[in-house]
């Protein structure tokens, strides 16, 4: 095929050539017109036959290039009947590691803030249940939903965290890193939208600017159940032909959801039965503890109240703590009912609270005493008293817009916990998982290079073929490693193509690190300097499995 090529273009050289006669080449020697030139009719014909030459070449190119293509996927195809051996070599990540955006020394952290719910508390999947449950009776008797509403379940194979809805159209979608609507991640009630519907609904898979002030995020741990009420409602008027605005739908949920926070109704739900709800955890305790013993400085700011927080922490800690100990002895500052994220921007007062009468104090706070709670506050406040500074304070939530954008834009290290991040770490391990990412990878490979291969317009058989193919292979392991995460969304950090989601790029705006538990920094010793991966393109937690290993 080279050969061809050279030959093909020397013969066009030396037609230019002749036409003007050059000896010596273009710096060099006499040129002049021969006498018996080609007309411009000869020319042209001999210009198209040039092309006609081109482009046979080029599509006897392509059918080589195509022949090529087509063994190599087959070769691959062999592989395909059993997971490589060299899966085995591969590195694993650790479930219970700490993961690094930003570099981060812990021998300069003094100060460790923590919130609670999710956070210092793990909860269960029980939770969840009881939100929605809670909301959806709430819609039905203030806000007068029909009763059939009553009858919906919560569904914990549904949602994920990091999802959008947009108030303007109802839909409930997952978004990529640049912004993007996932193709199998976008639904209308319960129902998944096909491509054509989103493109019919958007124009266009990117968010625009205009559109993006439409969707609201749906990003801490109490939006699974937000989630799937929204969903369920949006898909029960469309069954039921009842005309709905979807504005009002998520205002509704939304309201209720902060209702049964606001009113107490969870809090008193978890505290009736703290076995269902609370997860007891010993690590947590050895955490503080740990910390409290190098003389760090420690404070819980949370918007929870007090009561709620005390017979939490009591349940949980209860089978390690000493029958006169106190967990608020852990605590140099314990902050209730904080009103986040507005506390990191307004200028409200701290107020003592009076555990026993349940009462604030009228009295200026201007220091925090030992074994007192305080209620509200605002960030500067907070620093006046401490006199902390930035850079030596370390804070860990879970919530990323209401927990660290706050902390992360006042100078403090931000630390997310992201409870998901072990089990889809565990999943990314498991050779099965990895077997067909690298099946994806060789995919996404062969199809590039096919679609770089074929020049002409018409499509031969071969090529139409091994697309279809290269396709369905494609397709079919995106669908295998999603339902590996979640039937609905995959991943919480992955788009099905392997792209970073848009609730991954906001833990790279807002995280300094992550992990899954705070007790993970048990494994680290406290003087551990986190850096950044040299070569990072994805997040640190993310290991890409090679489409060499079904061409070794």
């Amino acid at each position: 095929m080279a050969t061809l090529r050279r030959l093909f273009h020397s013969s066009l050289i030396r037609t230019s050539y002749s036409y003007y006669g050059c000896k010596g080449g273009f710096l060099g020697g006499s040129c002049r017109r021969y006498s018996n030139a080609a007309s411009p009719e000869q020319k042209v014909l001999k210009f198209e036959d040039q092309e006609k030459l081109l482009a046979n070449a080029n599509d006897s190119f392509s059918e080589e290039e195509i022949m090529k293509i087509r063994q190599e996927y087959d070769a691959a195809k062999e592989k395909f009947l059993k997971i490589p051996d060299a899966l085995e070599q591969m590195p694993k990540m650790n479930p219970k590691g700490v993961y690094v955006n930003k570099n981060v020394r812990l021998d300069s952290i003094q100060v460790y803030g923590f919130d609670y719910d999710y956070t210092l508390a793990h909860y269960s999947s029980n939770l969840q249940s009881l939100i929605y449950d809670l909301a959806k009776q709430h819609i039905v008797d203030e806000f007068k939903y029909p009763d059939t509403c009553l009858e919906f379940k919560y569904d914990p194979s549904f949602p994920i965290r990091g999802l959008y809805y947009d108030r303007s159209k109802g839909c409930l979608m997952k978004l990529d890193f640049f912004g993007s609507i996932e193709l199998d991640g976008c639904y209308y009630g319960r129902r998944k939208l096909s491509r054509e519907e989103i493109d019919e609904m958007y124009g266009t898979r990117h968010i625009g600017r205009d559109q993006a002030r439409e969707l609201v995020s749906l990003m801490d741990f109490f939006c699974f159940s937000e989630a799937c009420l929204i969903a369920d409602i949006v898909q029960h008027f469309v069954d039921a032909k009842l005309e709905f605005d979807s504005r009002y739908v998520y205002q509704d949920v939304n309201r209720a959801i902060q209702y049964v926070h606001n009113s107490g109704l969870v809090h008193r739900g978890i505290l009736a039965d703290p076995p269902r709800y609370l997860v007891k955890n010993d690590q947590l305790l050895r955490f503080l503890k740990m910390l409290k013993d190098k003389g760090k400085k420690l404070f819980l700011l949370t918007n929870s109240p007090f009561y709620f927080v005390d017979g939490g922490m009591r349940f949980m800690l209860q089978d390690s703590l000493g029958q006169q100990d106190s967990w608020k002895e852990l605590f140099d500052v314990v902050i209730a009912k904080a009103n986040k994220p507005d506390f990191y921007k307004s200028d409200h007062p701290f107020r003592c609270y009076d555990v026993e009468k349940d009462t604030l104090a009228f009295t200026k706070v201007d220091a925090f005493l030992p074994g007192k709670i305080y209620y509200h506050g605002c960030l500067k406040a907070f620093l006046q008293i401490t006199k902390w500074k930035g850079p030596e304070v370390i804070y860990f939530g879970d919530h990323l817009f209401s927990d660290l954008r706050g902390p992360s834009k006042a100078g403090w290290r931000t630390a997310a916990i992201i409870h998901e991040l072990n089990s889809e770490i565990m999943i990314q391990n498991d050779n099965s998982y990895r077997f067909e990412q690298a099946k994806f990878h060789i995919m996404q490979e062969l199809l590039g290079r096919l679609h770089a291969t074929v020049t002409s317009s018409v499509k031969s058989e071969a090529y139409k073929s091994l697309l279809r193919e290269l396709n369905e292979e494609r397709q079919k392991t995106r669908y295998k490693m999603k339902g590996m995460f979640n039937k609905s969304f995959g991943a919480t950090f992955l788009t099905d193509t392997g792209q970073e989601s848009a609730f991954a790029y906001h833990i790279h705006q807002y995280a300094d690190i992550y992990t899954s538990k705070p007790e993970n920094f048990l494994y680290y010793p406290p003087e551990a300097w986190f850096h950044v991966p040299f070569d990072i393109k994805i997040m640190p937690h993310h290991l890409k499995v090679s489409s060499n290993l079904f061409r070794t």
